[in-house]
């Protein structure tokens, strides 16, 4: 049995950084922290990649779900990802490319995922990305990266997975899948600034013409009211694509900006960025609040401090930005 990353232990892994539970977001968004994490085991700076944070927008019913570009990757790290075509057996695809030393990223279902005990581990399907490091057919064993960790499933967890007990009536198993191809050598700490640099200034070209957190915030009110009519759980699914995708979203890109300028030079754009976060991650608690005992009316201005710090945030990088 190979490896993309021999060594790797389910038991001894240690997340980066970025995962600590002391953050105000531990985990973002199952895509970006998969990639934090991959990024972390081949050896190099996930907070180098995060500077698309920059063009998260406010698409009307959710913030964006922000991934890192592919083209990225590339520029930075020499990681080429595409689309990988399944025309076969799920697991026979995703052996060949570990065999030559590729990552397989695939929609799995986290309804027989472990890691996502007391969500959605034998309760609920759902969609959710994984990157799988090691896998055992004959012994039914799978190791990955899913979300801020690297696990270890099998058994019957390892069957439901790969649709293994499905019938000859039941659609075919066709997730949507990427592999990712490493380069031999892993790029140096000053080809990582100066590709970040570029970046940076690329993905602020690309913002959000009109302040994203300034539209939610007009409807948030009456979104919040029909999210109150729904069934409690529909709570955690709007919570999840609006304030934590917002929050989660500008606590990286204040970490890209302390990584990115150690000097300090970035500190008060950086600051700007994490005040988004801290008030995204206080009104979740208000939307909570609201939502048990249906008083919308504080929801009203409980944005405005994330209002501003994205116009400071953007003012700040347009007068330090190339």
């Amino acid at each position: 049995m190979t490896a993309v990353f021999a060594g790797l232990d389910p038991e001894t892994y240690r997340p980066h950084a970025l995962h600590d539970a002391e953050r105000m977001w531990p985990e973002t968004n199952c895509y970006v922290d998969l990639w934090i994490e991959v990024l972390h085991a081949f050896g190099t700076a996930p907070e180098a990649m995060l500077g698309f944070s920059l063009m998260q927008d406010f698409e009307g019913d959710q913030f964006t779900f922000f991934k890192v570009p592919l083209e990225d990757l590339e520029a930075l790290y020499g990681i080429r990802g595409t689309e990988l075509a399944i025309f076969d057996r799920v697991e026979s695809h995703v052996a060949t490319q570990i065999a030559r030393g590729r990552l397989c990223l695939l929609e799995m279902d986290s309804f027989y995922m472990p890691d996502t005990r007391g969500v959605a581990y034998g309760r609920e399907h759902g969609k959710t990305t994984v990157a799988i490091n090691r896998l055992d057919v004959e012994n039914r064993r799978l190791d990955y990266f899913h979300n801020a960790g690297f696990f270890r499933l099998e058994g019957e967890d390892f069957d439901g997975l790969f649709h293994l007990n499905d019938g000859p009536d039941d659609l075919p198993f066709l997730p949507y899948t990427e592999f990712a191809k490493f380069p031999a050598e892993r790029p140096g700490e000053a080809h990582l600034r100066r590709e970040a640099k570029r970046l940076l200034s690329f993905h602020f070209g690309r913002r959000p013409a009109e302040n994203p957190v300034a539209a939610f915030a007009k409807v948030f009110p009456q979104q919040v009211e029909a999210v109150a009519d729904r069934p409690f759980d529909f709570f955690h699914k709007y919570a999840f694509n609006t304030l934590r995708q917002l929050g989660a979203n500008f606590e990286l890109a204040g970490s890209h900006l302390d990584w990115l300028a150690p000097d300090g030079s970035l500190a008060d754009a950086a600051d700007a960025a994490r005040r988004i976060s801290e008030t995204a991650k206080s009104v979740q608690f208000q939307l909570a609040r609201a939502v048990t005992r249906r008083k919308f009316d504080p929801l009203a201005s409980a944005l405005d401090p994330a209002v501003e710090a994205w116009d400071k945030l953007m003012a700040n990088l347009a007068a330090r930005i190339d």
